[in-house]
């Protein structure tokens, strides 16, 4: 009796996840256009002053946005993506298997493999050199591009990001889904409705110190996390990520681009100390900017600076760049 009770609970569930996956997906539809890579498909949206005009682009170097973990491109959008389109090419990625972007394979969570697939489609959308722009987890992803595919980086901009191992795990139930059996069963039962619950709470916890902006979740296509592929799909990037980062951490120093790192000294997601402060004293030509009322959401808080820095890194490498041509 007791068997027959959970087995209905769960078919119940599961048929309540599939309707939500629905709703979420018709109120969150793609923004953008769709590149095929290595077996795969990453969602690209592509903004900024000359997007629409036929013919070369713009001459001067694209931004590209890479947004971390349990979260999805419009995350680097609003505020920051749509300042910065206002004078720039702006190219934002859903990374694999997260909002509109599929992965061919579980092992696709690795910075190294993503970083490949981004190369990718970047060299299909005709985009020699960029300036990168990551978040968080992006952070390692765009170590490794500046690392595996340096002709491909102008510069490196780096927001709160993960560089290197740390003490701990990445959340117990973040261990739970990545296992095989059990991690799809639950993914595809009880994680959608209870992240309905749950979501914006989690979300208000990032954003400490700073007070989440009001509809951050719906803003950012938060719900699109709790579909069970992209929930797997995350919690693969975050339990195989401690590893990456102590494999490609000894080669930050091949690092030739310019780099420059704002972070937080009270961000408890991502620790400055354990990550932004050692990673600037390895790279060569890194800047550090620590502020210490800042949070993890620094594209959300500091938009203003991010965007003087982005570009403040761009006026000094296009001189550069015209000298050697």
């Amino acid at each position: 009796m007791i068997v027959m009770s959970v087995v209905t609970a769960l078919v119940l569930l599961a048929l309540v996840t599939q309707a939500g996956i629905v709703a979420v997906q018709r109120a969150f539809p793609p923004q953008g256009g769709m590149v095929e890579v290595d077996g795969a498909t990453l969602h690209v949206v592509d903004i900024g002053p000359r997007a629409a005009e036929p013919g070369p682009r713009d001459a001067g170097l694209p931004i590209v946005m890479l947004h971390g973990a349990s979260s999805n491109l419009e995350a680097m959008r609003r505020p920051l993506g749509d300042l910065l389109a206002k004078s720039h090419r702006v190219i934002l990625v859903d990374r694999p298997g997260h909002g509109w972007s599929t992965r061919a394979r579980r092992q696709d969570s690795t910075p190294q493999i993503q970083a490949r697939m981004i190369d990718e489609a970047l060299h299909k959308l005709g985009i020699e050199r960029a300036i990168f722009v990551v978040h968080s987890w992006s952070g390692a992803l765009g170590a490794r591009i500046a690392l595996d595919h340096p002709s491909r980086v102008a510069g490196l901009v780096m927001l709160a990001p993960v560089t290197h191992p740390w003490r701990g795990g990445v959340g117990r139930y973040n261990e739970i889904i990545a296992t095989p059996v059990i991690g799809p069963l639950l993914a595809y039962t009880i994680t959608l409705p209870l992240g309905y619950f749950v979501a914006e709470a989690g979300a208000r916890n990032v954003f400490l110190p700073q007070t989440m902006p009001d509809g951050f979740v719906q803003d950012s296509a938060t719900p699109l996390l709790l579909r069970p592929r992209e929930f797997i799909a995350n919690a693969y990037d975050l339990v195989t990520l401690k590893e990456a980062v102590a494999a490609q951490a000894p080669r930050y120093g091949e690092i030739k681009a310019p780099v420059t790192i704002i972070a937080g000294e009270p961000d408890k997601t991502v620790r400055t100390s354990i990550h932004a402060r050692p990673f600037a004293a390895t790279v060569p030509n890194a800047k550090l900017i620590v502020l210490p009322d800042l949070g993890h959401m620094v594209q959300n808080a500091v938009p203003d600076l991010v965007k003087t820095e982005i570009e403040t890194m761009i006026g000094k490498i296009a001189p550069a760049q015209a000298a050697a041509d």
